[in-house]
């Protein structure tokens, strides 16, 4: 096997062929790993000369890719494409017999790419391939939490009902079920020469329905939104994405942006406009209702030859975030892994990053046990 080092942008977009073999071989790949997406966010979001790509190849076949690039601050480190609007960082090693050399190979071609640098691979999904490669590492090494995902078992929204703690809330929940119904509530799932103007409704319902309170100011971007008019066309075509709309009488209300990979479907981004809570809409457990869909029974098929089918999909994540509303469902909490990988002459960039690390969770930990004797009446206000 031969390792090389990827550090030119058109070269990346010509890669998405082959990268689209890769991503379908690799078991533990998620949406936020998939070429439309990455080469998508460079587009947006990456600087000139600092693209890194560590590519594994056997013969003619792209066996392993580390989709990374350059950052100077707080110290040298290479990090995921991807950054903070993708809620899962990994690499892509294919499944099979040839999964541990090709691990190793991406090992050294890491080592060698990383010369002054650290490397921090962030939000790794439990399972995820980066472990391959902290398992072939031959430097210093650290793996330490990183952020919490709920996740819901892969089941039939009755199911999911029947996950509720008592009987009255099962009883709500069915209850909004039919509330959706009488208002005349409809989905269904754009065609791919639809996905773009459907994506433009859903970030201005997005903004409409956050107006005057709190939002992810990045979601407002226009450069997040041409990544996203750009990335989820693709994406919808290879079945890797599905793009819902929500019609009370022929309008469009909301609009919901599910991704989909072979272990997993997630609810990423929706707008929805205020005149569906106005008319009573449990606008969460429709959300919810319509991604169960794609876990556990039925198919989804993309146009590009592939077929995603839903009956392999274990996991309805609820993605990043501990917000109250998702423990409604009383989902399990899973918690991405950050694995720091250096070299000897490196190894106090490693040190550096784990004591930031243990600073930042202290300061969160202060910070919460503040917050938490407020309510109860006892701190300062």
């Amino acid at each position: 096997m031969r390792t090389e080092l990827c550090t030119g942008e058109r070269e990346f977009g010509r890669l998405a062929e082959e990268w689209g073999r890769l991503y379908r071989r690799c078991g533990t790949a998620t949406p936020f790993q998939s070429h439309a997406w990455l080469h998508s966010w460079w587009l947006s979001y990456g600087t000139r000369g600092r693209l890194r790509l560590v590519l594994v190849r056997d013969g003619g076949d792209l066996v392993a890719a580390a989709p990374l690039m350059l950052v100077r601050q707080p110290w040298p480190a290479l990090v995921p494409l991807g950054g903070s609007i993708s809620d899962f960082g990994d690499v892509l090693i294919e499944d099979g017999e040839r999964a541990d050399r090709a691990a190793a190979a991406l090992a050294d071609g890491l080592a060698v790419a990383a010369r002054t640098a650290l490397i921090d691979f962030r939000e790794v999904r439990p399972g995820g391939a980066v472990e391959r490669v902290y398992a072939s590492w031959r430097g210093p090494r650290r793996r330490v939490p990183d952020s919490l995902c709920l996740e819901l078992p892969a089941v039939p929204m009755d199911d999911l009902i029947g996950r509720l703690a008592t009987a009255k809330a099962q009883q709500r929940v069915r209850a909004k079920l039919r509330k959706l119904t009488t208002l005349g509530v409809e989905r269904r799932a754009v065609r791919p020469d639809e996905v773009d103007a459907a994506l433009r409704r859903l970030l201005e319902l997005h903004r409409l329905q956050w107006q005057g309170r709190k939002v992810t100011t990045e979601h407002l971007q226009e450069r997040f939104a041409e990544h996203l008019v750009r990335s989820v066309g693709p994406m919808v075509r290879a079945g890797d994405a599905v793009v819902t709309e929500f019609r009370v009488a022929d309008t469009v209300l909301a609009v919901d942006l599910t991704l989909l990979s072979r272990q997993l479907a997630g609810g990423y981004l929706y707008g929805a406009h205020p005149q569906l809570r106005e008319r009573k809409a449990d606008v969460a457990t429709m959300l919810l209702h319509a991604c169960a869909q794609h876990t556990g029974t039925g198919e989804h098929t993309g146009t590009g030859g592939h077929t995603g089918t839903a009956g392999e999909r274990r996991v309805l994540s609820l993605l990043r975030g501990n917000e109250p509303y998702k423990h409604h469902w009383r989902p399990q909490p899973v918690v991405n892994q950050r694995f720091l990988l250096a070299r000897r002459r490196t190894a106090p960039l490693l040190s550096a990053a784990v004591c930031d690390v243990a600073a930042r969770n202290r300061g969160k930990q202060l910070l919460d046990r503040f917050l938490s004797r407020r309510e109860r009446g006892g701190g300062r206000p």
